[in-house]
């Protein structure tokens, strides 16, 4: 019997954007189940826009078409996250080089609390690789154009937060 391969792709997805569902079809490539794994918390500096219920459903939103993936939220380390739900590594997305040292260092720090899952580094297709979510809702608070960096339902529930 095949073994199933199951992945992770885990963030806090705040907002959504083009570069995570690039990343989540690259991910379907490799894996035979991808679960996109919420943080509830992020980091320390990280305050996030959408809450995690919402993050989800646009999430789900934007995988909608997408067999194969899940959309679940997690507390807590997430590498204790990816065992439970039996994955076999993890995904993060490496879009510039300035990204490489800070998921280096978080992926070996995985390994360290859990050795038996891995972590894939994937690139995003280069249209991509400069979006960050940081960016889109500094540009949205700015009152510019984030069309180009989301999904319209994405773009409309960022405007519907900073429009109040």
């Amino acid at each position: 019997m095949k073994k199933l391969r199951r992945g992770v792709y885990p963030g806090t997805f705040d907002p959504v954007t083009f570069g995570h569902i690039d990343l989540i079809q690259r991910a379907l490539g490799v894996f035979d189940e991808v679960i996109v794994a919420v943080a509830h918390q992020s980091g320390a500096d990280k305050v996030p826009l959408f809450t995690v219920e919402e993050r989800k459903e646009l999430l789900r939103r934007a995988t909608r078409g997408l067999k194969r993936v899940s959309v679940e939220d997690f507390e807590g380390l997430v590498v204790n996250f990816a065992r439970k739900k039996g994955a076999s590594a993890m995904v993060r997305g490496i879009r510039m080089l300035s990204d490489f040292e800070y998921e280096f260092q978080m992926a070996l720090t995985n390994r360290k609390l859990a050795g038996d899952i891995e972590t894939l580094f994937l690139m995003p297709h280069e249209s991509y690789s400069y979006i960050s979510s940081r960016h889109v809702k500094e540009v949205a608070l700015l009152r510019g154009d984030v069309r180009p960096f989301a999904p319209g339902f994405v773009v409309e529930a960022i405007r519907k937060k900073f429009d109040g």
